[in-house]
């Protein structure tokens, strides 16, 4: 232990009395830990983010989507599910990418084209205001609710109700505004369904969401839904039916793919790091001769030597790897604050990072070691 401690003191030593070559020497291992710290968090944080979007809407929630553009349905073709007791709602819905505009404000938009039970199968709640109603679908009103994100851009402020705005040449009187999700949906703008049809020019309604009556009657929901949509289509490969947890279940074997991808790329700069600190101890072995020389002529054996310099590589590694995840933190910190969302580090990740730093350090340290401690007194003593 005491052996240890010392060459653990000479090792900081000898990184202090050569800063700038340290620093260089580790900037292989900083760069390579931020890239896999920083790319594994920022892709599980928009992951949770999206799975509390996709868990939020219930995991009662089927959604139905028409793929073949041959396909024409109307909502009422949808609408004979709801007969099923398996089924408490059904609510086809029409979106229509558009921009909104007040005064001199504007934003790019989805705007949605819903019937009245769009808001209680989607699971979506107001802030304040009234929904979507059902007169509104009767009269082709321009009336709108509209999301906090689209509130803030036109009117810096959520006091919307009853103002205007224009979209596609019409202009809508806002009756309703949603409550804030921290998702997409806070950008979407709901329509009734007949006016969005109208401002489409197009009645074909290629998507629908169907609600559970309860979540253990999902399974059987989503079969009853299977059968309208293929006796009304005759091509089962012209629609998807799915619901929210199998969305959820291939969201995270993507998401954990992409995590392991980016975080194998980003590794390779902490092997790029390891070959810099293997040609540094190799460096460091040929200017110390002398040194390995006099310590081997008062009684040091090889495996001292060998210990001292494979200590040197893993203090050079595993500082690095603190410095990477320190400046990781703040990084996360200055994107979050630009991206204006809340980032955190991802743990494992940086635990896995500092790991992989001393595993680094003992590899790429091994040689240059090895090669020390075989120098006999004789021949260290010679070459200077």
């Amino acid at each position: 232990m005491t052996m240890f401690l010392n060459s653990l003191r000479l090792a900081v030593r000898s990184t202090l009395a050569n800063k700038m070559r340290s620093f260089l020497t580790m900037l292989g291992i900083i760069i390579g830990v931020m890239s896999v710290v920083v790319l594994v968090s920022i892709v599980q944080s928009t992951t949770n983010s999206v799975s509390s979007a996709i868990a939020s809407m219930g995991s009662d929630l089927i959604t139905v989507s028409v793929t073949d553009e041959d396909v024409v349905l109307d909502a009422e073709d949808y609408m004979p599910l709801e007969q099923y007791s398996a089924i408490s709602g059904v609510a086809p819905y029409l979106t229509v990418s558009s921009t909104a505009r007040s005064g001199s404000n504007y934003t790019s938009v989805s705007a949605i084209g819903v019937t009245d039970e769009y808001m209680d199968v989607a699971g979506r709640d107001l802030e304040s205001g009234r929904a979507i109603a059902a007169s509104d679908l009767d009269w082709r009103t321009y009336t709108a609710v509209i999301g906090t994100e689209v509130a803030g851009e036109l009117y810096e402020n959520y006091d919307v109700i009853g103002k205007t705005f224009t979209m596609s040449g019409h202009t809508f009187t806002i009756v309703g505004l949603l409550t804030e999700s921290g998702s997409s949906t806070d950008s979407q703008i709901l329509i009734p369904l007949t006016t969005a049809q109208r401002i489409s020019d197009s009645t074909s309604i290629s998507n629908c969401y169907v609600q559970a009556s309860s979540t253990n009657n999902v399974s059987l929901a989503q079969s009853l839904t299977q059968q309208q949509m293929l006796s009304l289509t005759g091509d089962e490969d012209s629609y998807d039916v799915y619901n929210m947890s199998e969305i959820l279940d291939t969201m995270d074997d993507v998401m954990s793919t992409l995590s392991l991808m980016l975080g194998g790329i980003a590794a390779i700069s902490l092997l790029v790091g390891g070959i810099g600190i293997m040609n540094i101890m190799l460096v460091s072995v040929a200017e110390r001769t002398r040194e390995i020389g006099i310590r081997k002529a008062i009684g040091a054996r090889r495996s001292h030597i060998m210990m001292q310099f494979l200590i040197e590589a893993c203090v050079l590694s595993i500082l690095g790897g603190l410095i990477g995840l320190g400046l990781s933190a703040l990084g996360l910190q200055i994107y979050g604050l630009i991206a204006d969302t809340t980032i955190s580090m991802e743990w494992v990740a940086a635990m896995g990072s500092l790991l992989f730093c001393v595993i680094i350090g003992v590899a790429f340290g091994s040689y240059p070691a090895a090669k020390a401690s075989k120098m006999t007194p004789i021949d260290a003593l010679q070459r200077n």
